[in-house]
């Protein structure tokens, strides 16, 4: 889970979750109308959802600071701690502009950044000064590091009762692996995905992204805002919201275990396709002008569903036999099912394939690439590719906010901030009149 080891406000104007500037000083506002749409103004960051709640985040790279930049996206008040000198080391991971990775550019935004060494007494004291009047602390150390550090759940615990702490780990606080460190790779190979991964007889592969940080970051999510809820509006106290990224992973597989005890079925690997449910999977095209492999994703699982796709590929004999009525039936032949796909879609492009299949009302859809997402449509018309600027007026297109809410939307308030960029205003409103550490 990328666990980290050791390490060595004043108000904004708003971007609501639609991408919308409301003021033209905006720092992260650039040219609105490059997303090609205006939307009606909602109301400020100031007034999201979480707008007052204060969170203090001790993590580094990505479960923890994810789950922290959702937070943050809609009203919650970021206070980061970074290692001086040398800050979260996702600032240097991937593609660097001017020294400063463009992914930090979104993992951190809405964020106030303030450098505190958690190894000495200076900053220690500073965690449980901010912790004493946070709502939220999230950390995502080895288990037994804060602890060590005077800093662990039962003495903040002690210092704020309504805190409510989201502790992400590899293998979680307890039980025989909990001490183990634990990165992404071996939550998502534990939690089960890794193994059904790639295709039949070959090595597991990873997904491209970090899949399982980011899985175990938005179930810490869910777990802070259950533990607010039942805080603030159930009249309870703080609570610890304890995450093991291997099970988030295993929380999300579906019918896995139990195919396993009652059948004694374990799931392999099987490619593109969706095993035991047909059809559906992915189908060469006629290859695109420049020569490249064209491929389209045809989900035509739903009985209704399948009988439409059979009419639009001319097989209307499989449309009408009744052993392929449902699913079962279907899953016994999904190889023929596959071939009679394949054997239309070659002779068409991907954007021919589309096109019919569309007019069918048929699930369908191209293998988007980075290009692909910036310049899609829909990506725009829901402001999911934002034109932002850094904390140097950079212009960058980001991603927008997820979900989408009605009356209490998300913001995208203020860029990611610079190293011990707030270090004065926090340092110095808790009793220290420059940093200490």
């Amino acid at each position: 889970m990328n666990t980290a080891p050791t390490p060595p406000a004043t108000p904004h104007t708003a971007r609501d979750q639609t991408g919308t500037v409301h003021a033209a000083t905006d720092p992260v506002a650039a040219d609105h109308a490059a997303s090609g749409t205006e939307t009606a103004a909602a109301p400020p960051a100031a007034h999201g959802p979480l707008a007052g709640i204060r969170v203090l985040e001790l993590g580094q790279l990505i479960a923890g600071p994810f789950a922290a930049k959702t937070l943050a996206d809609f009203g919650a008040d970021v206070i980061k701690i970074e290692p001086p000198g040398t800050g979260d080391p996702l600032r240097k991971w991937r593609l660097l502009r001017n020294g400063t990775s463009v992914w930090w550019e979104v993992q951190s935004r809405n964020k106030r950044s303030v450098c505190a060494d958690l190894r000495t007494a200076d900053g220690q004291a500073l965690v449980r000064r901010l912790a004493a009047e946070a709502d939220v602390l999230i950390e995502n150390f080895k288990p037994g590091t804060l602890e060590g550090w005077g800093l662990g759940w039962e003495a903040l615990r002690a210092l704020n009762p309504r805190l409510v702490m989201l502790r992400l780990s590899g293998y979680g606080q307890t039980g025989p692996y909990a001490h183990k460190p634990g990165f992404g790779i071996l939550g998502e190979a534990m939690g089960g995905l890794r193994y059904l991964t790639g295709e039949p007889g070959r090595v597991p592969v990873r997904t491209g992204v970090s899949i399982g940080d980011s899985i175990a970051a938005l179930h810490g999510v869910i777990g802070v805002l259950m533990a607010l809820y039942h805080r603030d509006a159930r009249g309870g106290e703080g609570q610890m919201v304890d995450v093991a990224l291997y099970e988030s992973v295993f929380n999300l597989m579906e019918s896995l275990l139990p195919e396993y005890d009652a059948f004694g079925v374990v799931r392999e690997r099987a490619g593109s396709a969706l095993p035991g449910i047909a059809p559906s999977n992915a189908y060469r095209c006629r290859a695109s002008a420049d020569g490249q492999d064209a491929y389209v994703l045809i989900g035509g699982n739903g009985d209704g569903i399948f009988r439409r796709l059979m009419r639009a590929i001319g097989r209307d004999d499989l449309a009408a036999d009744p052993d392929l009525a449902h699913n079962d039936g279907r899953a016994r032949r999904a190889a023929e099912l596959d071939a009679a796909i394949e054997a239309w879609t070659r002779q068409r492009t991907v954007d021919e394939v589309i096109a019919v299949l569309d007019a069918a009302d048929v699930p369908v859809g191209k293998i988007y690439t980075a290009a692909d997402i910036a310049h899609d449509p829909q990506y725009l018309a829901r402001e999911m590719v934002v034109q932002s600027r850094d904390r140097e007026g950079r212009p960058l297109k980001v991603p927008g906010i997820a979900p989408k809410l009605s009356a209490t939307p998300g913001a995208l308030r203020h860029p990611a901030p610079r190293l011990g960029e707030h270090d004065a205003e926090v340092w110095g409103a808790h009793g220290w009149p420059e940093r200490r550490d």
